[in-house]
């Protein structure tokens, strides 16, 4: 990889690459989302059906479409206690996290004759879809607390769960104990984009919800797109990326191997680092360079650093964080000698992680912070998905008739001014004005 400088129009052109790279997908594949939902929402588990049994599970049944109690208990029996041990460790920090951002509800009447407030209610139903990781063979139980956790905070009463089945019509145990004790309370074999059709309207076997949320491929992130407004949504997810800010005092070893934790991901991750030290980004690319030859997916993370990745060489730390500010990264780590000196600077990214012992993955599992995070330059204007992605806010309001009276005129004024006479006559006619 190269080594740019910043200011210079190399660097420019390569952060821009990075900063405007969209999800690919073309004309036509959203037209074949389009027909999949039109086709599940007017025929139901007829459509879900066909589309699972063409791609995931040959045999699929109406009948085999839930999980049942019994595939619950053989799941429960089947992992080991290694793997519960650490489910239950990462529930526990996730749930502490999440419950200190519920909201309650709130009334005022620090006005004569005037009660206003705002009552918080959860969603009645939330879908939380989950990847089928490689066939099932490498299940994403983080996807599974990071969407149930915060839905079960919010206080919603029923949370259903999607994901593709293996061939055989299996789900990997390890979702399954994720879910149950994450609180999911119905888990569906089916995934993909009929499976968020059919989360947004209903089918005979699968209820129609309020919210989805949870990470897909490009089908999935097409369906949510599309249904959003029909139900709610956590986000229109892109692909993952990382940016490092690091001084001298960062470990090289440990740079690139937190870049390539997201380059590994997809071909359209980016990995990024910025630093003032021209002795730190040579080493990383080094470093890069060994560490790449060992991963397992090797030939992604080589293609990622190559089209959207980036070792930039800064004035200052300041400038660092300036440009941090313009790209907002899902995630930005603070490798610095005194991290927490910048942190006032920062004012877009999903998450910060901060310090030489924070690594990205630590969020991704088990820390406590919601690892669905905005991305591809979003962080501007949004945030993680948390517990007021699953409620919503009814205001109320009160008044007596002096109240009315006091601000009467004021309200007729606004409303005549704005054209719209039937307001006004709503409030003349209650004061005989």
């Amino acid at each position: 990889m190269q080594i740019h400088r910043y200011p210079s129009a190399a660097a420019d052109k390569r952060l821009k690459r990075i900063i405007t790279r969209k999800a690919g997908y073309t004309r036509k594949t959203e037209q074949t989302v389009q027909r999949i939902i039109r086709e599940v929402a007017s025929k139901g588990d007829e459509a879900l059906l066909a589309y699972a049994r063409q791609f995931d599970t040959p045999d699929l049944t109406a009948a085999g479409l839930e999980v049942t109690p019994g595939e619950f208990a053989a799941a429960a029996k089947s992992v080991g206690r290694g793997f519960k041990s650490s489910l239950k460790r990462a529930l526990r920090q996730i749930t502490r996290f999440h419950e200190r951002q519920a909201e309650n509800s709130w009334m005022s009447d620090d006005r004569p004759g005037v009660l206003l407030g705002q009552i918080v209610r959860p969603v009645d139903r939330a879908g939380i879809y989950v990847p089928g990781g490689q066939g099932g063979s490498t299940p994403l139980v983080s996807s599974v607390l990071m969407g149930a956790v915060p839905a079960r905070i919010a206080g919603v009463p029923e949370t259903v769960m999607t994901t593709p089945a293996t061939a055989q019509g299996k789900i990997n145990p390890h979702l399954l104990v994720a879910a149950r004790q994450a609180g999911i309370d119905r888990v569906f074999k089916v995934g993909s984009a009929w499976a968020i059709a059919a989360l947004a309207h209903g089918t005979a076997s699968i209820p129609k919800v309020d919210v989805i949320v949870g990470p897909g491929n490009i089908y999935v992130t097409l369906a949510k797109k599309i249904v959003s407004g029909t139900v709610g949504i956590d986000m229109i997810a892109g692909p993952s990326e990382i940016l490092v800010i690091a001084d001298k005092t960062a470990d090289p070893a440990h740079v690139a191997a937190d870049m390539l934790s997201q380059a590994e991901h997809d071909t359209l991750a980016s990995a990024l680092l910025l630093t003032d030290s021209a002795k730190l980004a040579a080493k990383v690319r080094n470093q890069l360079e060994l560490q790449v030859k060992k991963l397992s997916r090797r030939e992604i993370a080589q293609a990622s650093l190559e089209r959207y990745g980036a070792l930039i060489h800064v004035p200052d730390l300041a400038r660092a964080i300036e440009l941090g500010n313009r790209i907002a990264p899902e995630h930005l780590e603070l490798i610095v000698e005194d991290p927490l000196a910048h942190i006032h600077g920062i004012r877009n990214a999903g998450a910060v992680f901060i310090g030489p012992f924070t690594p990205e993955p630590v969020g991704d599992y088990i820390a406590g912070p919601n690892h669905v995070l905005p991305t591809a330059g979003t962080a501007r204007f949004s945030s993680a998905l948390g517990v007021s992605t699953f409620t919503k806010k009814i205001s109320l309001l009160r008044y007596t008739q002096d109240a009315l009276q006091d601000e009467a005129r004021d309200i007729i004024r606004l409303a005549e001014t704005e054209g719209l006479t039937a307001h006004a006559n709503a409030v003349k006619l209650r004061l005989s004005l």
